[in-house]
């Protein structure tokens, strides 16, 4: 199994990063060619772009179709703005992770679930002793994001960061559709057993992170939002309220946006966690339910 929250990176926040396996680094960098969408009416046109958050050196993806889009942009809408400071990140996650009830992490845990876990951080250079204070949610984010830097990956090659620096330096808008509060709010919302759940789940899908999920980059890479969809649709049956949140509702929040959008005269590049673009539920579902189409670039 997936880490849950490495499933849910695809279409959720950057802010907690996104792992690529080796397995996809060793394609062709030419061959990456992923998903493009466009919404457009008589005078505004919205590509949407779905993302990943960090990656290795040697994947050439801004080109092409995506390339030429992000060009013919005006504005860029990213789903958050990441501060220039990484403290200011940690802060913010800071001030919703620590537990107010009082109750120590690992004794919400069952006697099995908590050896696994704590063997879990202490494999991944994590001390146990002191997530104890915070709730299951954080110490679910902590390990999927402590493996990547054992892995090589980088997060200031992420898509959202390639894309942020091309915006600036052209003079073109910056937005968000959301703050780093609403999405770190996300998690930190969830009921404590779903939160719970979130940790096993990532915790028992850490030996399997790289393979699995480099199966899930290639998709990407090759542009096969269907596939990637059926892959990560099939992780998430099990956890039908945490989709919920994660996903079903910010993509109906933002295809709200994208048709109120629509309505000023403009082209906009939006870039969301490329999982939100794909399968029962994406933002185009959201779209087509609202009288919205939206096409295929390329197809």
């Amino acid at each position: 199994m997936i880490p849950l929250l490495l499933r849910a990176l695809l279409r959720v926040t950057p802010a907690a990063l996104l792992v690529a396996s080796g397995a996809a680094e060793a394609r062709d960098a030419s061959a990456a060619s992923p998903a493009l969408w466009q919404v457009k009416d008589a005078d505004t046109t919205l590509y949407l772009f779905g993302t990943v958050h960090v990656m290795k050196p040697g994947i050439d993806w801004f080109k092409g179709p995506v390339k030429q889009a992000f060009d013919a942009s005006d504005e860029l809408v990213l789903e958050i703005i990441e501060p220039d400071d990484p403290a200011a990140l940690g802060t913010t996650m800071m001030r919703q992770a620590v537990a107010q009830d009082g109750v120590k992490l690992s004794d919400r845990l069952s006697p099995e679930a908590r050896a696994t876990y704590q063997a879990a951080m202490q494999a991944n250079g994590l001390p146990w002793q002191t997530f104890e204070m915070f709730n299951p949610w954080m110490s679910g984010m902590a390990l999927s994001v402590a493996p990547l830097e054992k892995l090589g990956y980088r997060s200031d090659i992420g898509a959202e960061k390639i894309l942020r620096a091309a915006a600036t330096g052209a003079g073109k808008k910056v937005d968000a559709l959301e703050t780093i509060e609403q999405q770190v709010g996300f998690f930190a919302g969830l009921p404590m057993a779903q939160q719970i759940q979130f940790l096993n789940a990532t915790v028992d899908g850490l030996p399997d992170m790289e393979t699995e999920f480099g199966s899930l980059l290639r998709y990407w890479q090759e542009g096969q939002p269907d596939k990637l969809a059926k892959m990560m649709n099939e992780s998430l049956e099990t956890t039908p309220e945490l989709a919920q949140v994660l996903l079903t509702g910010r993509n109906a929040t933002w295809a709200h946006w994208i048709k109120t959008r629509l309505a000023q005269p403009g082209t906009v590049f939006v870039a969301v966690g490329a999982g939100h673009l794909a399968g029962k539920g994406s933002v185009q579902d959201q779209l087509k339910a609202l009288g919205v189409a939206s096409t295929r670039v390329g197809k």
